[in-house]
C-alpha cells in the first residue's frame, strides 16, 4: 500500500487528537477523544482506497496498527 495514503492518530500537546496523513505537514482533522480521530481516519482511508492507520497512545507509543481495506472499488471483481 501506499506510504501516502497511510495515516496516523496521536494526541496533540494541547490534548486534541489529530488525524494525520502521513506524508502531510498538518492534521486532516483535530479531535476531543482518540475514538472520535481513529473513526475519522478510517473513513478517510477507506474512501481513498485502503492503507495503515497507525494509533500512539497518550505516552506517544504506538498503541495499535491497522490496515483499512479499500472502500469503493469501481471495478469489482467478478465471480
Amino acid at each position: 500500500m501506499s506510504k501516502g495514503r497511510d495515516r496516523n492518530v496521536y494526541r496533540k500537546s494541547d490534548g486534541k487528537w489529530a488525524n494525520k496523513r502521513q506524508d502531510a505537514e498538518k492534521a486532516s482533522s483535530l479531535h476531543k477523544t482518540q475514538k472520535e480521530a481513529e473513526k475519522a481516519a478510517k473513513i478517510m482511508l477507506k474512501n481513498q482506497g485502503g492503507g495503515e492507520l497507525t494509533t500512539s497512545g497518550r505516552n506517544g507509543k504506538i498503541r495499535s496498527k491497522d490496515t483499512i481495506k479499500p472502500g469503493n472499488d469501481p471495478y469489482p471483481p467478478i465471480i
